[in-house]
C-alpha cells in the first residue's frame, strides 16, 4: 500500500521529538544547530530566526550526506540539530530523514511563528 503524507507525518513524529522555544534557546546555547528548511522565497518574505542556518527541505539529503562534496560542514552527527519550517510538517520530515540518515539529537521546533511566539528574535531578510 502506498504511503500518504499522514502516514509520513506520523512516522516523522513517532522518531523526531517536539520541543518548545525554551529548549531550543539552551540546546542552542550548549552548540546545537538550528536549521530552517524553508524555501528561499519563504526567507525572503518573512526572515528567519536570528543565528539559523539555512538548507532548504529539498537539499537536505545532499547537504547532510558527509560522503558528498555537496556536504555541509554543520551537519555533524555529533551536534543536535533543532529544525524548523512555516507550520512544523517538513521540520518532521526533514528531522525523519536526518534520523535516517544516522543523525541521532534531532528536533522539531515547529514554524518560524512558534520561534517568534515563544521569545525568539529574528533577522530580517
Amino acid at each position: 500500500m502506498p504511503l500518504t503524507v499522514k502516514d509520513m507525518m506520523e512516522a516523522a513524529n513517532a522518531v523526531v521529538a517536539r520541543i518548545e522555544v525554551d529548549q531550543a534557546k539552551a540546546l542552542i546555547e550548549g552548540g546545537a544547530l538550528l536549521l530552517d528548511v524553508r524555501d528561499m522565497v519563504e526567507l525572503q518574505q518573512s526572515g528567519r530566526a536570528t543565528g539559523a542556518h539555512h538548507i532548504p527541505r529539498g537539499m537536505l539529503e545532499f547537504r547532510a550526506d558527509e560522503t558528498l562534496k555537496s556536504h555541509d560542514p554543520e551537519l555533524r552527527k555529533d551536534r543536535a540539530i533543532i529544525l524548523y519550517c512555516a507550520a512544523g510538517g517538513r521540520a518532521g520530515l526533514a528531522g525523519k530523514l536526518l534520523k535516517d540518515m544516522g543523525y541521532d539529537e534531532v528536533y522539531n521546533l515547529g514554524g518560524l511563528a512558534d520561534w517568534v511566539n515563544g521569545g525568539g528574535e529574528t533577522t530580517p531578510a
